[in-house]
């Protein structure tokens, strides 16, 4: 794929390597703040809690011996 990529851009290996890299930049940002954001709260990778109740060990304010 990469290889299609480079032999489909236009110009010298310096413009097609600074064109390459814009591309990667352009689609990182669209990631970062499209795709990301919208998917953020279908996805919740960030929740630690299984079964929606946390154990009385967790909620505990002292530090163990």
């Amino acid at each position: 794929m990469y290889a299609w990529l480079w032999r489909h851009l236009p110009g010298t290996w310096p413009a097609k390597t600074g064109i390459a890299v814009a591309i990667a930049a352009v689609l990182a940002a669209v990631l970062w703040w499209g795709v990301f954001p919208w998917l953020e709260p279908k996805v919740q990778i960030d929740h630690g809690v299984v079964d929606g109740t946390p154990t009385p060990a967790a909620t505990s304010t002292t530090p163990p011996r």
